[in-house]
């Protein structure tokens, strides 16, 4: 992130200054345009979610509430995260952001109904966890969403996007470890059938499904592909995959981290 910043800032500089100057041109007047876009666009975002999500509390969905509070604390946040739940429709999402200095995590109903007690708490605590891990980590700041605006180079572009994933997936499992193999079971099968798929099977196949076009399919995209990371959950003390598959492949199921939080971040990022 500080190099986002100094390279950003001096920029900017120059736009005002080439347009103060009389010689704005579109791409002059795009980058001066961006923090005022992109602010326009968190600040939006954050509103609808307060318009029509339905915000967690002690008495509203307070096991997801009392879930946020924990990771809060856990990993040293100075505020507790709004966070709200939103009419998923079938969609299996959850995701952090923030505007100005308030930041906050959304959860799509259909996501939060996989901490039923008839399907995998845990479950649901990784993922709080993992997304109160991206605020932890300071990926929801005006900055790093800043980083994946420029980031349009093909192919390139969504790796720093794999990264903070790896990461949260770092806090989702120094908070609730049992509960990644079951996150990827949500991810790969959906929230009924979570409990049938076999994580170790996942994870083992990401040594094994290899060619052009699986490698493209976690290249394009901003989340590793579901082996890939199950793998990098099964084997923490290994960087996640970014560009290659994964070749350090543990045969033991996930445990928890030896050293506790500050002993994950320092091996989350690549």
């Amino acid at each position: 992130m500080p190099l986002v910043i100094t390279c950003s800032v001096p920029l900017y500089v120059i736009a005002i200054a080439v347009v103060l100057a009389g010689k704005a041109s579109v791409l002059w007047l795009s980058i001066l345009a961006t923090p005022v876009v992109l602010f326009f666009l968190r600040g939006l975002t954050y509103g609808q979610q307060r318009a029509n999500g339905v915000k967690m509390s002690p008495t509203q969905f307070p096991d997801g509430y009392w879930l946020v509070v924990e990771a809060a604390r856990r990993f040293g946040l100075s505020e507790v995260p709004d966070a709200y739940v939103v009419l998923g429709n079938g969609l299996i999402n959850a995701f952090a952001s923030g505007h100005g200095f308030r930041r906050y995590v959304v959860v799509y109903s259909d996501l939060f109904e996989i901490g039923g007690h008839a399907r995998d708490p845990e479950a649901l605590g990784f993922v709080i966890g993992h997304e109160v891990g991206h605020i932890a980590a300071g990926h929801a700041s005006y900055w790093r969403q800043l980083l994946q605006l420029a980031m349009r180079i093909p192919l390139l572009g969504p790796s720093p996007s794999r990264s903070m994933e790896y990461t949260a997936d770092n806090y989702g499992y120094a908070f609730r470890p049992h509960g990644a193999g079951k996150t990827i079971g949500v991810l790969s099968a959906g929230k009924y059938l979570l409990r049938s798929v076999h994580f170790d099977g996942m994870a083992d196949r990401a040594g094994s499904e290899t060619g052009l076009f699986v490698w493209l399919a976690n290249m394009v995209s901003s989340h590793p592909v579901n082996t890939w990371r199950a793998a990098a959950l099964r084997n923490p003390t290994v960087a996640g995959s970014l560009f290659f598959r994964p070749t350090q492949l543990a045969p033991a199921a996930p445990q928890p981290w030896p050293g506790g939080v500050g002993w994950m971040r320092e091996v989350a990022d690549t």
